[in-house]
């Protein structure tokens, strides 16, 4: 990266950028990545991977040319946060240190567990949420959400938004009045068509998928990978239907609903 930001020598390209610039190659590049996984497709993962860590190292040369930071400062920093985030598996906060699970077990048997005493998943993430907030107290970010990324695609923002209000008691108890609220809104969706008030419209349309996603989280259903196995699906289903126009000669385009829906309901059924 050193070479390719040369003022002298280097890549044209490279040398027009910056932080900015590069956040969409970042999150495109993150996206091959998990498609790469959701595909199975594990020979080309070391190839996406390496992607995603170019743009690591990016960030770092630009931040090292900046006098802001470095990829030595970035590593450290990690390293010291799951140090600080795992004080069950790295006693005192020391990558040598090894926490006593006897002790650690019989802490959590009488229900005196401090941090570093876990004894499941779920105990885990509650450390670590803990952890993460008192960061954020010595961030000077006292809200629940001061820290949700704003750039963060829609759906998983959502869910993100969500969980946090939830982590402060501001959340259904069940999935059972998520249904309800759901209702709701697509009733007040219909509402806002029958206006014809474009503005209403995206409003509770807005509303209806926030909730959605509020009902894939009580559910324990990650709302992205539902999307995305749900795009997928159709993709896949499409491509059939214009492989099989293609056999018979015909071009999708030319069929009227009826034959459409006919032929989206025979490949439906030969999954």
């Amino acid at each position: 990266m050193e070479r390719l930001r040369d003022p002298e020598d280097g890549c044209p390209w490279d040398l027009q950028q910056d932080f900015q610039s590069i956040v969409p190659s970042t999150l495109e590049e993150c996206y091959e990545l998990a498609a790469a996984i959701e595909a199975g497709d594990y020979p080309h993962l070391a190839d996406e991977l390496g992607d995603v860590l170019f743009q690591v190292v990016f960030y770092a040369q630009l931040g090292q040319e900046q006098k802001l930071f470095s990829f030595e400062s970035v590593v450290h920093g990690l390293s010291d946060k799951l140090l600080r985030r795992h004080p069950h598996v790295f006693a005192d906060g020391e990558i040598e240190g090894v926490v006593d699970k006897t002790v650690a077990q019989a802490g959590v048997q009488l229900g005196t567990s401090t941090e570093g005493n876990v004894g499941s998943t779920a105990a885990v993430k509650e450390q670590w949420e803990a952890i993460k907030a008192k960061e954020r107290a010595g961030r000077s970010q006292l809200g629940a959400l001061d820290d949700v990324p704003v750039a963060l695609p829609a759906l998983p923002r959502a869910q993100k938004l969500q969980k946090r209000a939830s982590r402060v008691g501001f959340d259904w108890k069940s999935a059972e009045p998520v249904w309800s609220k759901l209702d709701e809104e697509l009733g007040e969706l219909r509402e806002a068509v029958a206006r014809k008030n474009d503005e209403d419209m995206e409003d509770e349309l807005g509303d209806l998928l926030f909730t959605v996603v509020n009902l894939s989280r009580h559910l324990r259903i990650d709302a992205e990978t539902a999307l995305r196995r749900a795009s997928s699906k159709f993709e896949r289903r499409f491509r059939a239907m214009e492989a099989q126009c293609a056999v018979q000669g015909q071009a999708l385009e030319v069929l009227d609903s009826a034959a459409m829906e006919l032929l989206w309901s025979d490949v439906k059924a030969a999954e």
